[in-house]
């Protein structure tokens, strides 16, 4: 994996068809390499509350190796609960404040600050809800998530529009909200050999000590069990409490 600096020269466009044709094949061959794989030797964590946001048209199960994957490395992982994705519906604002209580009630009676991870279209939850629960929220991780866009810029909007029955248009207030990171640690993870969404979309523009963005390479569907981009949640997951075991040892 490699950590790289946006160029604001880049030309978007969407993924080539024959790459989102190669998708499934991709990610089968991700998945069965994962299963054969001997277990990482990861960092293992400190127990604190772990969410997962599925991408568009999935559930839990899309994202069940990875769930189980933080869970192996002792973090409290645990699905968003909410069933399938089928995007925002009605009123942004409205749905959001909804989602924002159903995370609050999930993490009731915990008293660590919660890691979101998104893959997808659950990045910009995971975003979005951090914003609104900033206390409660110590980084998010998106996987392939197309945050920094002005249009769209996926091969899957006409998805979209099937399951939500609404196709919102990017507008500039809308695009710089979702391109604007939540005030806390934020990873973005993306692959140059995504068939999905453009790669470009799915890292920041700006510098900053708390936004990441690491590059790996994986198919988009195959996110959720691609080893490189499990050993990357793993490690960004972990380096938080090295950083606050270092600031404890300062005072």
């Amino acid at each position: 994996m490699t950590l790289i600096k946006q160029n604001s020269a880049d030309v978007i466009h969407r993924p080539p068809l024959t790459l989102l044709a190669a998708e499934p094949f991709r990610a089968a061959v991700e998945y069965v390499s994962q299963k054969l794989s001997k277990p990482d030797k990861a960092k293992h964590g400190d127990g604190h509350p772990v969410v997962i946001f599925p991408g568009l048209a999935t559930d839990g199960h899309a994202v069940a190796t990875l769930r189980e994957h933080c869970r192996a490395l002792e973090y409290d992982a645990m699905d968003w609960g909410q069933g399938f994705n089928t995007g925002p519906q009605g009123d942004l604002e409205n749905w959001l404040q909804h989602l924002r209580l159903q995370m609050t009630a999930m993490l009731n009676g915990r008293t660590q600050k919660a890691t979101f991870v998104g893959w997808s279209l659950g990045g910009l939850y995971a975003r979005e809800i951090a914003k609104l629960m900033v206390p409660r929220v110590q980084q998010v991780i998106s996987l392939g998530t197309p945050f920094n866009a002005e249009a769209d810029y996926t091969n899957v909007g006409w998805l979209f529009r099937i399951l939500s029955g609404t196709y919102p248009p990017i507008d500039s207030a809308l695009s710089q909200r979702l391109r604007t990171p939540p005030p806390i640690r934020t990873t973005a993870i993306f692959s140059r050999s995504d068939g999905v969404v453009a790669w470009q979309t799915c890292r920041h523009g700006k510098d900053s000590p708390l936004v990441h963005d690491v590059e790996v390479d994986s198919s988009h569907i195959g996110m959720g069990w691609n080893k490189k981009v499990l050993s990357a949640v793993a490690d960004h997951l972990w380096s938080p409490q090295v950083l606050t075991r270092c600031k404890s040892r300062l005072h």
